[in-house]
């Protein structure tokens, strides 16, 4: 037998003489307006242009790009963002994302979690997609979005949208029924119906009831948020399946679903990001829930993050690109509805180009 030799490690005093000579990452943070096509009401707001949260971090070379929507309902907005990560000091490991995301509100997670994630991508020069290991031939169709508005222009919007496979109709301000058979009339696609938290359970029951003739494929969080047991009442009396939105902010509000409802929501401004989102995801498919990938009014950057995850859902609803009048960004396309993932390394978002407008953002 050979005589054994102590070994001793030489790898990391290398790796550690390499480490110093990387640069820390360093951020930048701005608001970003987008105006709309259209103005944009649901049950509790109406907004002309949406303001969202444009993050660029830069490390190694590398420029990436993040964004966040934040949402007032939970006490977040473009100012609490943008003074949280402009304060932030993140070290030189993009890689380092439990460390760098830890203890941030959801609406700031957000925008680092996507900047990182699109560092890291392009870091490996691999689309995101790749790195989460899904594939791109499944992704789904998104709805588009009516908005509230009176029953003439919603008739337009609903011509415009043309052919479109998929429609979510905003309701919760009256005229329920009256809207929807409006709508039916003209299009014989999916419909999908968003009231915003802006009817009560007795209201749900008889509404859906109703509605139920029109061929609707779910309704999206019809009551205010925090009731579990009266959405198990709307679900037990209801002909049309129950999604949460505003209930569903995160995994964790998935347990006290259980039995209440038949799908959840995802967006990654309320659950944090990329991170978040897959924790939401894995949860919910360990329930027995289906799942909606959304989104709130935003750019591309947002939308296209999302959309990196859609082959793990059943239904999107990523239509932000669609509503905003020019979008700084290009990112995700769509064929007949379906989303198409870019293919480039990263999120695959890079600004807007005059070309871009010759050729068409959206197919």
């Amino acid at each position: 037998m050979g005589h054994l030799r102590a070994w001793t490690p030489q790898g990391p005093p290398t790796v550690e003489r390499e480490r110093l000579q990387v640069p820390a990452i360093s951020l930048s943070v701005e608001p970003l307006d987008l105006p709309l096509k259209h103005t944009f009401t649901i049950a509790r707001s109406s907004e002309s242009v949406a303001h969202s949260v444009l993050l660029r971090l830069h490390w190694n070379g590398i420029d990436a790009l993040g964004e966040s929507a934040p949402i007032e309902r939970y006490r977040e907005s473009v100012q609490s963002v943008t003074a949280g990560l402009s304060g932030l000091r993140l070290g030189d490991d993009p890689y380092a994302l439990e460390r760098l995301l830890h203890g941030l509100p959801p609406a700031q997670m957000c925008a680092l979690d996507i900047a990182l994630h699109d560092c890291i991508s392009k870091d490996v020069d691999r689309p995101l997609w790749r790195l989460l290991g899904v594939d791109p031939a499944q992704t789904p169709r998104t709805s588009f979005t009516i908005g509230i508005s009176d029953l003439d222009e919603t008739l337009a919007k609903v011509r415009e949208v043309g052919t479109h496979p998929v429609l979510k109709v905003k309701l919760g301000k009256g005229a329920e029924i009256e809207t929807v058979a409006a709508i039916r009339s003209i299009y014989a696609g999916t419909i999908r119906i968003d009231a915003n938290e802006g009817w009560t359970p007795e209201q749900t029951v008889e509404l859906l009831c109703e509605l139920a003739r029109f061929e609707i494929e779910f309704c999206e969080q019809p009551i205010p948020a925090g009731s579990p047991e009266k959405l198990r009442w709307i679900r037990e009396r209801s002909p049309i399946p129950i999604v949460t939105d505003e209930d569903s902010k995160d995994a964790r509000d998935l347990p006290a679903l259980l039995g209440c409802v038949d799908g959840i929501n995802v967006k990654l401004v309320k659950c944090g990001g990329i991170r978040g989102a897959l924790a939401m995801i894995h949860t919910a498919r360990a329930m027995g829930f289906k799942i909606m990938l959304g989104c709130m009014v935003e750019s591309q950057i947002l939308a296209t993050a999302a959309a990196h995850l859609s082959p793990l859902v059943d239904w999107a609803d990523l239509d932000g690109p669609f509503l905003t009048a020019r979008d700084p960004f290009t990112g995700i396309t769509y064929d007949d509805g379906k989303i198409v993932l870019p293919d480039g390394p990263g999120l695959g978002v890079r600004p807007r180009q005059p070309q871009d407008d010759l050729a068409g953002a959206v197919r």
